[in-house]
């Protein structure tokens, strides 16, 4: 991979890497590590699924009372990683500020997700401690009594937008001698590109 291979616009690089996943039949490829830091600065990361990437930025949604909802608000930066294992064998690292979004667009996404994802939403206070499994199926339960077939957006669930500041894109090559470049946000909106020793 050499520069001139490389789009000026790290999202529709992304997008275009992201497609190439999709159609090489790589398992998952909207899964992303999302790493995130606490006031103090002690960090956490787990896996979520991208739900949309734009100018704007990457789109995630959780409870954000969870874990990683408490680190965003107290510490409003994080990264995600995409890693392709499988052939063609790519990483993108992205990393910015997040901003939550809108509960309107919480709720328009939260409409299209199947029922027993919304009624969990309710059931599940992620993060917290549960006595047993059999507590999570009560709550499960009353949700679907309270709430039937037309669970409302909860409270405490919503989305977020990931306003990229940095990119790096990694492909693999025989060696060690990866293939490593960053894109960076410069002061007038554009991007700088650079290529990394891997």
């Amino acid at each position: 991979m050499e520069r001139p291979d490389l789009l000026p616009d790290p999202t529709a690089q992304f997008g275009r890497w992201l497609e190439e996943a999709q159609a090489a039949g790589v398992t998952m490829p909207d899964a992303m590590t999302l790493a995130t830091a606490d006031a103090g600065g002690r960090p956490s990361a787990r896996t979520v699924l991208l739900k949309g990437a734009d100018a704007e930025g990457f789109r995630f949604f959780t409870n954000t009372e969870s874990r990683k909802g408490r680190e965003l608000a107290e510490n409003p930066r994080a990264a995600l990683v995409f890693h392709w294992q499988q052939e063609p064998r790519r990483q993108v690292i992205v990393s910015g500020d997040v901003e939550p979004l809108s509960r309107e667009e919480s709720q328009a996404y939260f409409d299209t997700r199947p029922l027993g994802s919304r009624l969990g939403a309710w059931a599940s206070r992620q993060s917290s401690v549960v006595p047993d499994r059999e507590a999570l199926e009560r709550a499960f339960a009353e949700a679907e009594a309270e709430h039937g077939d037309d669970p409302p957006l909860p409270p405490w669930w919503g989305g977020y937008l990931l306003r990229p500041a940095r990119f790096e894109f990694w492909q693999n090559r025989p060696n060690r001698l990866h293939d490593r470049f960053r894109y960076t946000r410069v002061p007038d909106g554009g991007w700088l590109l650079e290529r990394l020793a891997p």
